[in-house]
């Protein structure tokens, strides 16, 4: 920037000398040289105060990483590379034959507990039976013994009674045994109920899960780039290896950095440009989104050391977020990560955005000046 000035103010000085016919003498140049000083110096001081620029600015892109829920042998790569893909479309698929397997072991567990409660609800009802039968005959065995009770040694023998009492103590001995194996059933049929089938049906429901993870979806908007996952290899999800990097639907916004003297005269929705060494000679409108509110260089995490001051001592740039809003951008024609810079124009001394503006598009015509040596 300050040499497209120097340039300028040179051309101007050049063509005052031609036109004018001023002299040139040990008074005239000096002079002109100290007004240029002066003059620029002053300018590019209040220019990049006010309307600052960057040159480190990059379309940043965020990327998912897949990597499969199972382990298995691919078989299917339908999704082709660099071509755009909807949410849930298949990337890739595994062998699924294993999984299938053991999603019928799961299922035939959990219809054999369920056909286990079946069998305990009729053993319970069974038992309940068995308990009526047990009441109605101890009743009888009770009552038989009351009357022979109540005759006494003068009706009935001793014998009979003790028989008597010998069977009333046999049916409260059935009783006993029907009403504790009903608890027993009842119990079981409980544990069945509560335990042994919700675990069936979450292994059932965890090998189905695994075996729709042979499929894998996209997770959002974007695409693939880079596919090299071909049919026949191995896919595991430990270690962490990805097989696919997937590229998510972006908008039209890039990461510039800017100095910490330009903060003041940054401000969400602050008016801005943008131009890329790509499309030379070509500005697109844009617009301050936000400026992050923190920086790498102050991070600090518990650690085992102590923090010394040089890690401190460091000076970092401040990450400001750029929406492009020109309807005229390319940015199909523009490759992700690729760099360009930015010019931010403030409400102070709008004058000097002219300036600003006038450099912008110099340096973006620049851009058609270049050598590969």
């Amino acid at each position: 920037m300050d040499i497209l000035l120097v340039l300028t103010y040179l051309g101007i000085c050049i063509l005052v000398f031609k036109v004018f016919k001023v002299p040139l003498t040990k008074w005239t140049v000096p002079t002109a040289v100290f007004i240029g000083v002066i003059l620029i110096g002053t300018l590019m001081l209040a220019m990049n105060y006010n309307h600052p620029a960057s040159h480190a600015a990059s379309r940043t892109f965020i990327t998912t990483p897949i990597m499969p829920n199972v382990r298995g042998l691919v078989t299917e790569v339908p999704v082709s590379p660099n071509q755009p893909v909807t949410k849930g479309d298949v990337l890739f698929k595994i062998d699924p034959t294993p999984f299938q397997e053991v999603v019928n072991q799961k299922q035939a567990a959990l219809d054999s507990a369920r056909a286990m409660v079946d069998e305990l609800n009729d053993t319970v009802n069974q038992l309940n039976a068995e308990i009526d039968r047990a009441t109605a005959s101890r009743d009888l065995a009770q009552e038989a013994f009351d009357s022979f009770s109540k005759v006494g040694t003068g009706g009935v023998s001793a014998l009979q009674i003790e028989n008597r009492r010998q069977l009333l103590s046999e049916s409260e001995a059935s009783l006993t045994a029907a009403r504790a194996a009903h608890i027993r059933a009842k119990h079981q049929l409980e544990s069945q109920n509560n335990n042994a089938i919700p675990q069936a049906q979450a292994e059932l429901e965890r090998a189905r899960f695994d075996l729709d993870s042979t499929t894998v979806t996209a997770p959002a908007d974007g695409y693939v780039t880079q596919l090299t996952l071909r049919r026949g290899m191995m896919a595991v999800p430990l270690p962490l290896r990805p097989v696919m990097v997937f590229v998510n639907k972006q908008e039209n916004r890039l990461i510039a950095n800017f100095r910490q003297n330009s903060l003041r005269r940054i401000a969400d929705g602050s008016k801005a440009e943008v131009l890329f060494p790509s499309l030379p000679g070509k500005v697109f409108q844009a617009k301050v989104d936000y400026t992050m509110p923190v920086l790498a260089e102050g991070e600090l995490q518990a650690q085992g050391k102590l923090i010394s001051a040089q890690q401190l001592n460091t000076q970092g740039l401040v990450p400001v977020v750029i929406h492009i809003t020109d309807e005229k951008f390319p940015a199909d024609k523009l490759p992700l990560g690729i760099n360009g810079q930015v010019a931010i124009y403030s409400e102070h001394l709008e004058s000097l955005s002219i300036i600003r503006k006038v450099l912008f598009r110099m340096k973006s015509w620049k851009n058609f000046l270049y050598f590969d040596h």
